[in-house]
């Protein structure tokens, strides 16, 4: 049975969603539907690439994800398909599949130009509704598009690595639903640059000497429950993606207090680390 993901920035008030799923269910009866998210920030094509990022590649090859971010057709926010690590991606090519493919090639890249057959201002429904039902009854992108070589890039999403190779420079790309902030800064950049060396983190009123692989490795667990350090605990860690990430032990944004707001730290803020000479 073939599978549709979908990640919009609808939210869950309005007719959309549900509007874009009866589509697909009007073309393929024998489909099923997944939703990774529709609480993407309006517009945030970042924050969409990470979410996106972070799930797809728990499905099976083969499974077509429908990205609605960004995606009202005009000169310069084309629609494209593309085939990448054995997943295809219907999207626009305002440059949220580039922080997809940074590691991996996609396989094959298309300009879906079958407009002239829909008459929408719509896109997600009609447009990426027919395409990704076109691909999950067997259909080759050549059929729907024009193959094109190279997608949009996403600018400034890479963190920066000073000249004397002491010092990364990120941003924060991402607050999930804890209040943990989420950088740029990949486990393997930080462990190319910093060669072992020691390093202090900084991120506006919050500082780290160390990064931990699970949130409850911050605590000590050989005190007494009454005796330990849990409330309010910061801590670094690689998160499941291994990107770097700032958080609270144990978080919550709305009564104790979260990375963001107890750090001050909103998206795009800088996060330094600085390692020894």
């Amino acid at each position: 049975m073939p599978i549709v993901t979908l990640t919009t920035d609808f939210g869950e008030k309005d007719h959309y969603v549900g509007a874009v799923k009866g589509a697909i269910y009007s073309e393929m009866e024998t489909i099923k539907i997944v939703d990774i998210s529709h609480s993407i920030s309006p517009f945030h094509i970042t924050e969409a690439a990470y979410i996106i990022q972070n799930a797809y590649h728990s499905f099976p090859k083969g499974t077509i994800h429908i990205i609605g971010i960004d995606s009202e057709l005009n000169p310069e926010n084309r629609h494209i398909a593309v085939l990448l690590d054995g997943h295809f991606f219907i999207c626009a090519n305002n440059g949220l599949i580039s922080m997809l493919a940074s590691e991996i090639k996609p396989e094959k890249i298309v300009e879906i130009n079958i407009h002239d057959r829909v008459e929408t201002n719509f896109p997600v429904l009609e447009v990426f509704v027919k395409v990704a039902c076109h691909i999950a009854r067997g259909g080759t992108l050549e059929v729907i598009g024009k193959p094109i070589k190279a997608i949009k890039q996403l600018t400034g999403i890479k963190p920066v690595v000073n000249p004397e190779g002491n010092q990364i420079i990120g941003n924060v790309i991402y607050i999930d639903n804890y209040g943990n902030v989420v950088s740029n800064i990949t486990k393997t950049l930080f462990e190319k640059v910093g060669k072992g060396r020691d390093f202090k983190i900084n991120a506006r009123r919050a500082s780290f000497t160390k990064v931990h692989t699970n949130y409850s490795d911050a605590i000590n667990f050989e005190i007494a429950a009454e005796k330990r350090e849990e409330d309010g605990k910061k801590l670094a860690l690689w998160n499941s993606s291994k990107y770097l990430e700032l958080a609270i032990y144990k978080s919550n944004p709305k009564t104790v207090g979260s990375a963001s707001t107890l750090f001050g730290l909103e998206y795009w803020d800088t996060v330094t680390v600085n390692f020894e000479k």
